[in-house]
């Protein structure tokens, strides 16, 4: 359900799964789930980025796009589809964790990401700052889930690792603190999508 950024009730334990969401699909909606179980999370808050800043070619569709696209994807009451990053005007993600944490401190937020972006993490504006500022959860990806493991960012934090079975005890933990679940994979990816599209649209015959 799309929403603004609005206040949670009391001390709840939200995550956030920032993104292009370049489309939506169904592993978001899986690592959200993921997310919700493991951790005892209240709310999951899609975080739809105007332009991912590691990306240089524009989105295939637009933001206004994609968040339609999430809403008409999600129909799971604790999953919001949030803009926040525009209304914010922030452009990386240490800025808009740290405009939350600010704006709602008695809420306990949640970093989710799936295992690519781990790998991919040392190339985030003020990565090491993230991992000190947020709790950090990361559910496993095809092809990527042993290199998140030994991956810079696991090494850099390894000391700071929970076991998955501590999962629910990660929204409580003073960063930095981490865990990564291991779980059914799912091979659907928004570049596997685009590219598909892409194709398809190539393969039209103009007139």
């Amino acid at each position: 359900m799309l929403s603004k950024i609005t206040g949670p009730d009391g001390n709840k334990r939200i995550g956030l799964l920032g993104g292009s969401f370049n489309p939506p699909h169904d592993g978001h909606i899986h690592i959200s789930k993921v997310a919700l179980r493991r951790l005892h999370l209240d709310e999951v808050w899609w975080l739809v980025s105007p332009h991912n800043p590691l990306k240089e070619e524009a989105p295939v569709f637009d933001i206004d796009e994609r968040l339609r696209l999430c809403s008409k994807l999600v129909n799971t009451r604790n999953i919001h589809i949030k803009d926040i990053e525009r209304q914010l005007g922030t452009r990386y993600s240490i800025d808009t964790v740290r405009a939350l944490q600010t704006r709602f401190p008695k809420t306990r937020f949640v970093w989710i990401m799936g295992a690519d972006n781990l790998v991919q993490l040392p190339e985030w504006r003020a990565w090491t700052e993230l991992m000190r500022t947020i709790p950090v959860a990361v559910v496993a990806r095809p092809r990527y889930h042993l290199r998140a493991c030994f991956g810079k960012a696991a090494i850099r934090f390894k000391k700071d690792r929970l076991d998955p079975t501590d999962g629910p005890r990660l929204p409580a933990q003073r960063s930095p603190a981490w865990t990564i679940f291991f779980t059914e994979l799912f091979p659907i990816s928004s570049t596997a999508i685009r590219s598909d599209l892409m194709s398809d649209i190539g393969s039209i015959d103009i007139p």
